[in-house]
Parts: structure tokens; sequence; C-alpha cells
């Protein structure tokens, strides 16, 4: 997919993009931290139709929304073409000796030799969270590696 970018002067950024069905998309970043999604009208690509206003909680919120699935869609893909490689996903119970505590703490990486590759909090997803990243239960851990390794994780998650 083709993403256009444009600059204008004074306010931010326009990122545009078409649909597979032809719908035109757009994303006015401004300076201010605004953002304005675009629906262009169908019959006249260059007038919209549609314009929504989000503030940075807003558009931080249809990130997540889009996002989440996206991110777990694609580590099933990658699982599906790697052979050997799979991808877990492990909830924090709230008796977790790592629940309130960083990541690091469990050296998951070290021990295991698995990667911890998000996080799912609620509706939020942590991309690539780093060592001092806090735990918390109801957490759900998206781990990547061998079946073994995996399995290690979910042990030390779960009991230390």
């Amino acid at each position: 997919m083709e993403i256009e970018q444009t600059a204008l002067p004074g306010i931010g950024l326009k990122h545009e993009f078409t649909t597979r069905s032809g719908r035109r998309v757009g994303v006015i970043s401004h300076r201010t931290g605004r953002r304005d999604l675009i629906i262009y009208d169908v019959s006249d690509p260059d007038r919209a139709c549609e314009s929504v206003k989000l503030n940075d909680e807003e558009a931080d919120a249809l990130v997540e929304l889009l996002g989440a699935p996206r991110i777990v869609q694609r580590l099933n893909d990658l699982h599906r073409e790697v052979e050997g490689l799979v991808s877990l996903q492990l909830a924090i119970a709230d008796g977790s000796p790592y629940a309130g505590r960083p990541m690091g703490d469990a050296r998951v990486r070290t021990r295991t030799g698995a990667s911890i590759v998000a996080i799912v909090r609620g509706a939020q997803v942590i991309a690539s969270p780093t060592p001092d990243f806090t735990l918390a239960g109801d957490d759900v851990v998206v781990v990547v590696g061998s079946p073994e390794s995996t399995s290690a994780v979910a042990e030390i998650l779960a009991h230390g």
C-alpha cells in the first residue's frame, strides 16, 4: 500500500492512502498534536466528505483499536512462515512473582532465549517493551520463540 505524505506549511503533515475498495483516507497531523481523520468523497477524491478531529488520547485509542489485532495477526503469520517458531499469549496472574515488578527482573531472554515482543494491557498494546516496563496482573505477555523456550517463559512468569 502506498502512503502519500504532503507537508502543510504552518500546519503539519498530511498522509493519505487509497483503500482496496477505492476510498481515499487521510490523516492530518497538526504541529499542535491534534490529528484530523479525513474521509474523501467517492465521486471527488479531492473533496473531504467527513472530518473527525482527534486529540492525543483519542488518536492513541484509535491506534490501539486498529493496531492490537494486527500485531497478533502478524505474529501468527510469522509463526506459520517460520518452522519451529511459536508465539504464545501468557496472562500475568495477580499472584505471579513478577506482577508489579519490572519485566527485566524475570530475565526471560537470558534464561530461555525467547523474546517478549508485546504486552497487552486492556485495550492498549505496548510493542517491544523495555526491561524497565512494570508488569501488572491481567497483563497479557506476547512471547516468541521455540516451543520449549516459550513454555519455559510460561513457567517463569507463573512461578519464578
